[in-house]
């Protein structure tokens, strides 16, 4: 890491340690499994042992009643109906407990209630379901005909998208084709801590009162009033320490209704704790996407257009809020990335299957585009002979040409993508890199080294999510802000922190403002009933929106705090600055948490008007230009491929990238790491595989491999600063940028070390039977070519 921590500093720039940390290295987290409440019932769901099935019949247990449920035994509760705003959506019905057939394993068919999760396991063994199985639709790219998820519908998408801007007449003069098709294979979420749910009954509020582990509390008090038939006054949603989310928590899970509803109907409190079998089979499905690219070039590889047709395999439901058809609108809106052309043409299909919906998972389908399109500029290098990271570089798009606008319309606000490159080139020593795969070529080892680029899209607002036709739009963000009699700050956001260090970076924000030692200010977020009303943590937004907000209601407290302390300075109140948290007059100083104390502790010292100012504030935020900022940044990959066995080693990897201005260092790093070691697992181990009946082939961590210490290089992150023209401090959204193009660096590495033989690979994960057939197949190759 390049960043030392500054001890003395705190406000914007500082790497400053996280102040959410003292409590959980300290085993002081409270999750929900931590909570002990007299009468607490723990629940377990029955699930579905087939993929596609008629319910024949259910059967509780003798003396179940009241302890066994099942979905005609939810009255009032309204299925999940999640619609896009998008010509020839197909919506569909997901009922907290299947009704009528099940349609992927592991979804819940009733509930059981008991005093202990043991003991109500043991009941969920005993209800008899009879179920007569259908044929399952497994594989997204080949539907044709019945049999149909959603009889209703017949047929298998949940939307078909599609645009064109003149290909055909780009595809006429280009000098070289280039024709590839890429697989990124489906996976798991696996945040450390699964979901767990946790409601009772406020009678003394006349309150449903949730306790959920998720990204948008406000969301999901939304979505349980509308489905449970409450208002939302008489719903408070709260989120304790959340354990990791990206993505999985930031939808209504069915689970949630059930445990809800029962705390509603029977006003006793109720838990569902995730068991990672649950999350594995049923819970945390994502991505899944099949791409097929043709890209035109002229004749030294610059792009002349694109024509991508994308197939994203969607499971059986669409999720409220995001829909069925977040990744494959994603996909196909940014395919283009941070490459300048003009012709673009895409279709895309997203494909109801008997599997478990899928979600939004870190990088909600840059991933995926971005080794598709990574992937495709290397092979366009080869068909032109030449270096892939100079055909790339040709291609980016330059800083001259800020903000650009690419085919689909999306605005770059800034950056110096050919700038992350040549840092990415340099810190790589690709001249030492070709030496060393030189000499080794007739060795026993090949070397490789691959590059890739991205685009992160951040704190995208609301005409975005207008245009794109979801069910909620985002709006302005807001913070309320006050001081205590004593001079402290409360923060209060509706965002969700569950890792980002929020408590840590928002603080920062308002040091910088208002200049108060950081122990001084909290930070209150995830309890509807405390914070304002906000779509929560989703889409790298977070320090971006409410970050935004903080720092103008800071502003707001500091203009109303002015003339308090000009008046107690005895002087105009536009001779007073506010300076490192003290207020400076002509001849004397005075702090903003002495103000604070005088205003509300010794009113009589202030003259009627300056009395009822008030020291509690809401700030607004949104940026000048709400479609988004684009973070972005360079990924280079050096590997080793044993010969005999088709063992990968990464032997070195640099990142370089570009968030704007980074509140703190020190988080940014760990995001980027954090994010890093997703990538890594995406491309060489994480695979949820099914079988042709739909079943799932993996339900444990021995099943699902994940990458841990032993898999992980030793990282060099490199960073550049350039600020966003559109936010507070020239911020973006760094979350999700480190988890996108390890994939297509490590793919093009390898790709690289086959070079000149026609092999390539495409498909995630590159596991060792995979590579190994590659391996054959390149000594196939060389055979051939007399090697």
């Amino acid at each position: 890491m390049d960043d030392a921590i500054d001890a003395a500093g705190q406000g914007i720039g500082s790497s400053v340690l996280r102040k959410e940390d003292d409590r959980h290295m300290r085993g002081r987290g409270r999750f929900i499994p931590d909570f002990k409440m007299d009468g607490l019932s723990e629940v377990a769901f029955v699930r579905s042992p087939l993929a596609h099935a008629l319910i024949v019949s259910i059967a509780k247990p003798a003396g179940a009643a009241g302890w066994v449920f099942i979905r005609d035994d939810l009255a009032g509760v309204k299925p999940i109906r999640s619609v896009m705003r998008a010509p020839g959506f197909r919506a569909s019905d997901h009922h907290p407990l299947a009704h009528g057939k099940v349609r992927f394993v592991g979804e819940p068919i009733a509930m059981c209630v008991a005093p202990s999760r043991a003991l109500a396991e043991d009941l969920a063994e005993s209800v008899d379901v009879h179920l007569e199985e259908l044929t399952a639709v497994v594989d997204a790219k080949a539907v044709n005909g019945g049999p149909y998820v959603h009889d209703e519908w017949g047929a298998h998408t949940f939307l078909e998208t599609s645009s064109d801007n003149g290909i055909e007449e780009i595809a006429k003069a280009a000098a070289v084709t280039v024709k590839r098709e890429f697989h990124m294979s489906r996976q798991v979420v696996n945040s450390m801590e699964g979901k767990a749910i946790l409601a009772y009954w406020d009678d003394l509020k006349s309150q449903l009162v949730v306790y959920t582990s998720t990204q948008v509390p406000h969301m999901i008090r939304t979505g349980i009033a509308e489905h449970l038939g409450l208002d939302q006054g008489a719903v408070r949603v709260v989120a304790p320490d959340v354990g990791g989310g990206f993505g999985y928590k930031c939808v209504l899970q069915a689970e949630e209704l059930c445990i809800a509803w029962l705390a509603m109907t029977f006003r006793k409190p109720f838990r569902w704790t995730e068991d990672r079998r649950e999350h594995l089979t049923s819970g945390a499905n994502c991505r899944e996407h099949f791409y097929s690219v043709t890209a035109y070039a002229d004749v030294r590889g610059k792009l002349l257009g694109i024509d991508a047709e994308i197939t994203v395999d969607a499971g059986a439901y669409s999720v409220w809020p995001f829909t069925a058809c977040l990744e494959a609108t994603m996909a196909a809106g940014h395919f283009p990335g941070p490459y300048a052309f003009k012709g673009y043409r895409s279709k895309s299909w997203s494909v109801a299957t008997n599997k478990p919906a899928i979600l939004p998972y870190r990088g909600v389908a840059r991933t995926g585009i971005c080794f598709a399109m990574e992937l495709t500029i290397d092979a366009v290098a080869r068909a032109v002979g030449r270096e892939p990271w100079e055909v790339r570089r040709e291609n980016l798009v330059p800083e001259d040409a800020m903000p650009y606008v690419n085919p689909t319309g999306k605005v770059y606000d800034s950056g110096d993508y050919r700038r992350s490159l040549d840092i990415a080139v340099k810190e790589i020593d690709l001249p030492a890199v070709r030496r060393k795969q030189a000499a080794m070529a007739d060795g026993g080892h090949l070397i490789g080294v691959g590059f890739a680029n991205y685009i992160e899209m951040t704190a995208h607002g609301t005409k975005l999510f207008a245009a794109v036709g979801l069910p909620f739009v985002p709006g302005a963000e807001p913070a309320t802000l006050r001081f205590t009699p004593d001079g402290g700050l409360e923060i209060r956001v509706g965002v969700q922190s569950h890792g980002q260090g929020m408590e840590t970076s928002l603080a920062q924000i308002a040091h910088e403002v208002l200049g108060i030692d950081l122990g001084k200010i909290a930070v209150v977020h995830g309890d509807t009933e405390l914070t304002p009303f906000s779509t929560g943590t989703y889409a790298s937004r977070s320090i971006t929106m409410a970050g935004g907000a903080v720092a103008e209601g800071c502003r707001i407290l500091a203009e109303r705090m002015r003339p308090i302390a000009a008046h107690l300075l005895q002087c105009g109140a536009d001779s007073v600055v506010l300076r490192a948290g003290t207020f400076y007059g002509p001849s004397g100083n005075i702090s903003v948490p002495e103000v604070a104390r005088t205003w509300y502790m010794r009113p009589e010292q202030l003259s009627g008007e300056l009395s009822v100012c008030g020291l509690e504030v809401l700030g607004l935020y949104r940026p000048k230009v709400d479609t988004g900022q684009y973070s972005y940044g360079t990924h280079a990959a050096v590997v080793s491929i044993d010969r005999l066995t088709g063992a990968l080693r990464i032997l070195d990897y640099v990142i370089v990238e570009d968030c704007g201005r980074r509140v703190n260092p020190l988080i940014v790093a760990g995001q980027t790491y954090g994010g890093a070691a997703q990538g890594i697992g995406t491309a060489l181990l994480e695979e949820m595989q099914f079988d042709t009946n739909g079943q799932p082939l993996a339900s444990t961590l021995a099943d699902y491999l994940m990458p841990g210490a032993a898999e992980m290089p030793n990282i060099r992150l490199h960073h550049i600063e350039t600020l966003s023209p559109n936010t507070a401090y020239g911020i973006k959204g760094v979350g999700e940028g480190g988890a996108i193009p390890p994939p297509a660096a490590i793919f093009n590495a390898v790709n690289d070390a086959f070079a000149g033989t026609g092999v390539e690979v495409n498909t995630t994960p590159l596991t060792p039977r995979r590579l190994y057939g590659a391996i054959e197949r390149w000594e196939l190759g060389r055979r051939g070519a007399g090697a």
